[in-house]
């Protein structure tokens, strides 16, 4: 993979955005007229867990979706742990979140996927550092939030060059804390998504390599069974809306980072390189989608990064395929 330098976003930046996340167990916000009481006939708010970015943040950001109550996380692990807990109904995450939410016996299923997006995640290190494949991190230490989705690219990496979790040494740090870490080199790598990759990249920091050919890094809708039973009309509402406002964004790329661009709180130009790469479609689960995800799924039992196997097939559920086409 050709490594690609960019210009240098300075660290207050990260640090920044990840105060605007919020801590993780989130924080209701309103996004509708509506959002803080009961919606039409007496329908309790459909309750929506974002990250700030993603499909789910621009229907935010253009104050769409009706009657809807926000609560944001700084990561799909931190959201599936609030969907585990019952405090939101709906929310959307990377790949390997919906693994480790299965394994701890999350009642959820999975209705909706986004185009892969290989190119939204990516191990950087510095310009410096000597480092020209993966295989020279053999013995180096590398940092990454556990259980995200560049939880499985740290696994397929590994696999590519021959190599185990045995031959690095991983540092498990949300972004927060190993944006620092890596700045300070107390770490010689860190796999990251956008934004934050966005935010990473400069003169001093090169991409070593993305998860092209390696991990699709899509993105997955889930939802609480219950919601499923007793909210099933307001969700396909949000997700009719959820494809719609993608369109418009991927249609209109200016005016989508123009929009998105206060909400992330990070700067203009920023949110436009993220988004030109890590800004894809929606798309219907189909059973495809669900041997993708017990692909994953097996790959972290077989370490024993989850507690035994989990069946991600049965997790996928396509009712709402005719509104995602």
């Amino acid at each position: 993979m050709r490594a690609r330098s960019w210009r240098w976003t300075d660290t207050a930046l990260t640090l920044a955005l990840v105060a605007a996340l919020g801590v993780t167990s989130g924080c209701a916000g309103a996004a509708g007229s509506g959002s803080s009481g009961g919606g039409s006939g007496g329908e309790q708010p459909l309750r929506v867990g974002y990250q700030r970015y993603g499909s789910e943040s621009l229907v935010k950001a253009r104050e769409a979706g009706g009657d809807l109550a926000w609560s944001l996380f700084e990561s799909g692990p931190a959201l599936t742990e609030a969907l585990r807990a019952g405090s939101i109904d709906i929310g959307e995450t990377g790949e390997a979140p919906p693994v480790f939410a299965a394994a701890a016996r999350t009642d959820f299923r999975i209705v909706a996927t986004s185009a892969e997006v290989p190119e939204g995640e990516a191990v950087l290190v510095h310009s410096d550092s000597g480092f020209s494949s993966f295989a020279d991190l053999k013995g180096r230490t590398i940092a990454l939030n556990k259980g995200s989705n560049v939880n499985w690219l740290l696994l397929r990496l590994l696999a590519a060059n021959g190599m185990t979790l045995d031959d690095v040494t991983v540092r498990y740090l949300k972004p927060a804390e190993a944006r620092p870490a890596f700045d300070s080199r107390q770490v010689d790598a860190w796999i990251v998504w956008d934004p934050y990759f966005a935010l990473a990249e400069g003169p001093g920091v090169k991409v070593l390599v993305d998860a092209t050919g390696l991990a699709g890094n899509r993105e997955y809708i889930l939802v609480s069974t219950k919601a499923l039973d007793t909210k099933s009309e307001q969700i396909k509402r949000f997700l009719t809306t959820l494809r719609e406002t993608t369109d418009w964004g991927i249609a209109h790329p200016d005016e989508r980072a123009g929009v998105l661009a206060p909400e992330l709180r990070i700067p203009l130009d920023v949110t436009k390189r993220s988004l030109e790469r890590s800004a894809k479609p929606l798309a219907p689960v189909t059973p495809a989608i669900g041997e993708e995800l017990q692909r994953i799924a097996d790959g972290f039992a077989d370490l024993k990064l989850i507690p035994g196997p989990v069946d991600m097939r049965s997790l996928i559920d396509d009712r709402y395929t005719e509104v995602l086409r």
